[in-house]
């Protein structure tokens, strides 16, 4: 199929959203998500393979990477080191934005592909919407191609805003499955969450932990975390499960690792304590200032 002949749009494919047990978000293709994955970012090379390594040992079974960060081959080589059955271990990749037209997507879907080693990647996203370029509904044809050729198992997006994923269901007739997007307790996105709710999307959070701020230091949360005998970070991400969200923390300590799988629970924080977190929201709370109505990434 090319980008010429793509049919006229279906009926919008939508998978319901049901409450996270401990196995995690089911979405479409026949996989579910853990409830907390593992980022990638900047992780590359031997080092990278090291960390990865201790991550797939302690526990986790998401691993979240991009073409952009460079570092597909580590996290592909560290899957088939890890003897883990591929069945059991979600690999997620993202498209870049440089590369939205819908051939060369197709491409670097391949490209993603070829890099990990692996017969296929379990979940793709649009990296960034780009939205003044304006090629993200070609490059979500591309991924429903990739998809239905057997490249990828299930597709979504990263960082877009409900405008954008509008559009994209009008125009295609299938709706992501995921968007990944900033959250974090002083930028809880509160109105995003309840349209992903609504249409059947489930949410991962980049910078769960609220890199480049000083959430790990606010004394909310600290209150909070010593009252549970908790560090704060795993009172941010049981706050994180608490609002059905799949975070993405990442760590290089194996320790660390451990923890931020194995503390963190939906029910650890009461419902006045979850609201209270989430009271920390800032108008001006991401962390970089990368509104995807204007930031853009290639």
């Amino acid at each position: 199929m090319t980008e010429n002949d793509t049919p006229s749009p279906a009926p919008a494919e939508t998978t319901e959203p049901s409450a996270p047990t401990d196995g995690g978000h089911p979405i479409a293709g026949g996989l579910v998500l853990p409830r907390i994955g593992f980022g990638t970012y900047p992780l590359r090379g031997a080092t990278g393979l090291r960390i990865l390594s201790d991550a797939l040992d302690v526990g986790y079974r998401m691993l979240d990477s991009a073409f952009n960060y460079e570092n597909e081959g580590t996290v592909g080589t560290a899957i088939r080191a890890s003897g883990i059955p591929r069945d059991q271990v979600v690999v997620a990749s993202k498209l870049p934005g440089r590369h939205q037209e819908y051939d060369k997507a197709l491409e670097i879907v391949e490209e993603s592909v070829y890099r990990t080693g692996l017969e296929s990647i379990d979940l793709y996203l649009i990296h960034w919407p780009n939205p003044k370029v304006g090629k993200y509904v070609e490059a979500w044809r591309a991924l429903i191609e990739a998809r239905e050729r057997g490249l990828v198992k299930a597709i979504g997006v990263s960082n877009f805003l409900p405008e954008h994923l509008d559009r994209l269901t009008a125009e295609t007739g299938v709706t992501p499955v995921v968007n990944q997007i900033e959250l974090h307790p002083y930028f809880p996105q509160e109105e995003q969450r309840a349209y992903h709710a609504e249409h059947g999307i489930v949410t991962e959070a980049w910078s769960p932990l609220g890199r480049k701020t000083d959430l790990l230091g606010d004394p909310v949360i600290a209150r909070i975390a010593a009252d549970h005998g908790i560090e704060p970070g795993h009172a941010i991400l049981s706050w994180h499960l608490a609002l059905d969200t799949l975070p993405l923390p990442k760590s290089s300590s194996p320790e660390r690792q451990r923890g931020n799988l194995e503390v963190p629970r939906a029910d650890l924080l009461t419902p006045d304590e979850v609201a209270e977190i989430t009271a920390l929201g800032r108008p001006d709370g991401r962390a970089a200032g990368q509104d995807p109505a204007e930031y853009e990434e290639f």
